[in-house]
């Protein structure tokens, strides 16, 4: 029901590119081009400054995406009423997630939600959490799944899962010779980390400074901006490095990388459902946050059954 030309618009707005915004829509550039031109031209104003090789909202274009969020917002709202009059959920889910949920848990959840809605569609806004949360923030997504503590006091939060941080290292590294280490051994090895505002970096600085281990006493050799990658950095002997277990099922299972123990550390995070305050929502989101709270109740009831 939204304007298409409207919704362009504010991916490009969100992409700050138009060949990212035509990666996201499905369109070629020139198409998206077109269609911001269009818009120009039907409301006499420029959009967008496109000097030196950048793309920023000029000052017209910073007010009309105020007003094109709320268009789609209100759009979303006429669909959840249509569809609520129907008994069915119809309608576009703008999903925002962090970079481990995206690649790793995503997927496992999306399939059985999908069956269940099928009139539903799905578009995954992917970035490091302090991003997402920013995309939430300013209406770009509806709801969002993070790893690690959301930065803003500003949005909803409710725990979905739960996922545990593990140090790996790959065959080409020798360290540690035997045996689990302790958290001080840290100081010995190269060690691996995400970028700054990502959710698993945060929750693993937490913890290690909880066993008394500032940034500054580790080894860090580089600095990533993927799980991917830290993975692959590691499969090469580049170092050691904190991962979700989540997303190292395959690489274990292979042999390429291993998880050392340590002692005296156990890294535990929530991974969590965030939105604006308020109600649970009507439509797509709704039906997705209703969808995942029965997931997350449902793995805590089979948590809890004795083991036979």
């Amino acid at each position: 029901m939204e304007n298409f030309r409207l919704k362009v618009f504010r991916t490009v707005a969100a992409e700050a590119s138009f060949r990212r915004a035509a990666e996201r829509l499905h369109l070629s550039q020139p198409a998206v081009s077109q269609q911001i031109h269009a818009l120009e031209e039907e409301l006499g104003t420029m959009l967008f400054d496109r000097r030196n090789g950048r793309v920023r909202l000029t000052e017209a274009g910073a007010v009309l995406l105020a007003y094109a969020h709320k268009g789609a917002r209100l759009a979303e709202e006429a669909l959840a009423a249509l569809e609520s009059s129907r008994g069915e959920s119809v309608g576009e889910l703008r999903l925002g997630a962090s970079m481990t949920v995206t690649q790793y848990i995503l997927p496992r959840l999306l399939g059985p939600f999908l069956r269940k809605h099928p009139g539903i569609s799905v578009s995954i806004r992917s970035a490091n959490t302090e991003r997402i949360v920013e995309a939430l923030a300013s209406g770009e997504i509806s709801l969002a799944m993070i790893e690690g503590p959301a930065s803003s006091r500003e949005v909803f939060r409710q725990r979905i899962l739960e996922d545990r941080m593990v140090l790996i290292v790959g065959r080409r590294l020798a360290w540690p010779k035997a045996g689990p280490v302790q958290a001080c051994d840290l100081r010995e090895v190269p060690l691996l980390l995400r970028e700054r505002g990502s959710g698993s970096r945060r929750v693993v600085e937490l913890a290690l400074r909880r066993a008394g281990l500032r940034h500054r006493d580790l080894n860090v050799v580089m600095e990533l901006d993927s799980i991917g990658a830290i993975v692959s950095a590691v499969e090469e002997g580049l170092g050691a490095a904190f991962v979700s277990e989540w997303s190292i099922r395959k690489e274990v299972r292979l042999g390429t990388v291993r998880v050392i123990p340590v002692a005296d550390l156990e890294i535990r995070r929530d991974i969590t459902l965030i939105r604006a305050f308020g109600p649970i929502p009507d439509g797509p989101p709704g039906a997705f946050e209703r969808f995942l709270l029965a997931e997350a109740a449902m793995a805590r009831a089979e948590a809890s059954l004795p083991a036979r």
